[in-house]
């Protein structure tokens, strides 16, 4: 098992910028890649970013250049800094870990792929 618990979500406004945080515990030896979604209201959730554990990123077209997922693994905590932040990266924002055997590389970006979330942390962006 592993628990995850986001935090940094917030207000900001167009062309700002904002950094997310997941902290993740339990049984951490097992994740292979952790990755960010998120989520409006009347849709599913939308692969935003991935970092294998060896570091390799992968990214959502929408978000590529103003997104960067990063991590510290001596503090198991998953990062994504968000700049020029536009109105549509409005949503819930979930952190999520793909703690099986996976054969693809880099990290995938579909929702059915990882195996725990955490609660999520709101972004909401004005113009």
């Amino acid at each position: 098992q592993v628990q995850l618990f986001e935090s940094g979500g917030g207000s900001a406004q167009t062309g700002g910028s904002l950094r997310l945080y997941c902290e993740a515990s339990g049984y951490t030896e097992s994740i292979y890649s952790m990755a960010w979604f998120r989520q409006v209201l009347g849709k599913g959730r939308a692969g935003v970013a991935a970092i294998v554990s060896d570091g390799m990123t992968s990214y959502a077209d929408s978000v590529k250049g103003r997104f960067t997922i990063s991590k510290d693994n001596a503090k198991n905590t998953l990062y994504l800094q968000m700049n020029s932040l536009k109105p549509e990266d409005t949503a819930m924002y979930y952190c999520a870990v793909l703690a099986h055997v996976w054969v693809g590389y880099p990290a995938p970006l579909e929702a059915y792929d990882y195996d725990y979330w955490g609660q999520g942390t709101q972004v909401t962006v004005s113009s």
